[in-house]
């Protein structure tokens, strides 16, 4: 391509503060070095774990950055030693590496890797950013910050995909589907025949809900205090549905008597460390098995040592414990043999003109798909209303609505 082995020019969206709203700036992107990946963005979703960074994550220091994680887009251009990706190549980049020649990526028991930490964020990553705006450096959230209409990416975080896969769908397998369905599928280790609770019903918690269902549950209950996401549920496997505001009891009480004693699997994908508990006590004593799959890093959670040593198993989940580039290709396969869902987490499409439309959307529990336009980025945090007394209702909100993308450039 033309712009190859050259600075890039490009339109992305810029959180120069913590909590404060994105801006659309000029930014440049420096050309791939020898082992990395220039990659046109084409859509991409917001996830909130970009949201919890920018409102809830108090990491003041990490600014600026640009957002975004969840993507697809197609190849630009390519390091000298790269031999794996050509321009023109169909991708979704990676917050988790797989070199394939460390001791994480050689055991079968994690998804970790040893060729650094997942999209670190601290003054080093500052220092090696080669994005700029207006002569600062920029970080990449997770690595990635596809909040842009070009990302530079380890040829190491980035998977190829199928041609024939659809970007502006296949980007959620980026990050929530995979995250959901694995910690269903790899993490729980779903048997046929067995009972699971699923815990937050966003794109995450729909698609552990599909994960159960794959592996054969035969009693899914969805566990949200939106309303509106007992027939989305249904749609992805779910059998029953139960809002705790409905319930004079707690949740996990209200679960044991559903299920003779507790439920076999049950996945915690809010965010949230009291949910997490409850979670843990709706599973069976003598063998239920629980994952935290939602994402939180302020409070410590916490049980009775009794609740384990009877019997239940207490583990996290991280991008549904898939080895990156092996795992999101066949993802992707699997949609496209249509085994997985994946139009039907996307209630909306709309341009990234529009944006502030989907965050007033989500607030109400929804969750759609953006088109990007460089004309027009996220301006969200006064749209939202953010405030001390409504900050932990949004949070949750996000929790129970689908997924955002934002369509970036064309094909």
């Amino acid at each position: 391509m033309a712009t190859a082995g050259k600075v890039i020019k490009c339109k992305a969206a810029v959180a120069w503060e913590y909590g404060k709203p994105l801006v659309t700036e000029e930014i440049e992107v420096a050309p791939p070095e020898a082992d990395e990946v220039r990659i046109k963005i084409v859509a991409t979703a917001l996830c909130h774990t970009d949201l919890y960074h920018l409102f809830e994550g108090m990491e003041t220091e990490l600014f600026p950055t640009i957002l975004g994680h969840e993507s697809a887009g197609i190849v630009e251009s390519v390091g000298s030693s790269v031999t794996e990706f050509q321009p023109g190549d169909k991708v979704i980049p990676l917050f988790i590496n797989q070199c394939r020649e460390c001791r994480f990526c050689r055991s079968p028991k994690t998804n970790l890797c040893d060729k650094g930490p997942i999209g670190a964020h601290d003054k080093l990553a500052f220092e090696k950013s080669r994005i700029t705006c207006k002569g600062k450096k920029v970080l990449p959230f997770m690595g990635i910050g596809s909040f842009s209409e070009y990302v530079l990416m380890k040829q190491i975080a980035v998977a190829k995909i199928d041609p024939a896969a659809p970007l502006d769908k296949v980007c959620l397998i980026g990050c929530a589907i995979s995250t959901g369905f694995g910690a269903a599928v790899n993490t729980a280790k779903v048997e046929a025949g067995s009972t699971c609770a699923v815990f937050g019903l966003g794109a995450v918690g729909l698609a552990a809900v599909m994960g159960c269902k794959f592996a054969g549950a035969e009693r899914i209950i969805a566990v949200d205090t939106n309303p509106k996401r007992a027939e989305t549920a249904k749609v992805f496997g779910a059998t029953d549905f139960v809002n705790p505001k409905d319930q004079n009891k707690p949740i996990h009480q209200v679960l044991a008597e559903m299920t003779n004693g507790g439920v076999d699997y049950s996945f915690e994908c809010v965010g949230n460390v009291e949910v997490m508990r409850s979670a843990l006590e709706s599973c069976n004593p003598g063998w239920g098995v629980s994952v935290i799959v939602g994402w939180t890093n302020r409070h410590d959670f916490a049980a009775r040592p009794i609740q384990l040593i009877v019997g239940r198993t207490w583990k996290g989940s991280l991008f549904g414990g898939f080895k990156s580039k092996d795992g999101v290709p066949e993802m992707v396969r699997a949609y496209l043999q249509k085994k997985i869902k994946v139009d039907e987490f996307i209630t909306h499409s709309k341009t990234l003109a529009q944006v502030n439309e989907g965050f007033e959307l989500m607030k109400s529990g929804q969750r759609h798909v953006y088109g990007i336009t460089p004309s027009s980025l996220l301006h969200c945090k006064s749209y939202l209303g953010l405030n001390d007394k409504t900050k932990s209702k949004i949070v949750f909100c996000f929790c129970s609505s689908i997924r955002t993308v934002l369509n970036v450039s064309s094909e």
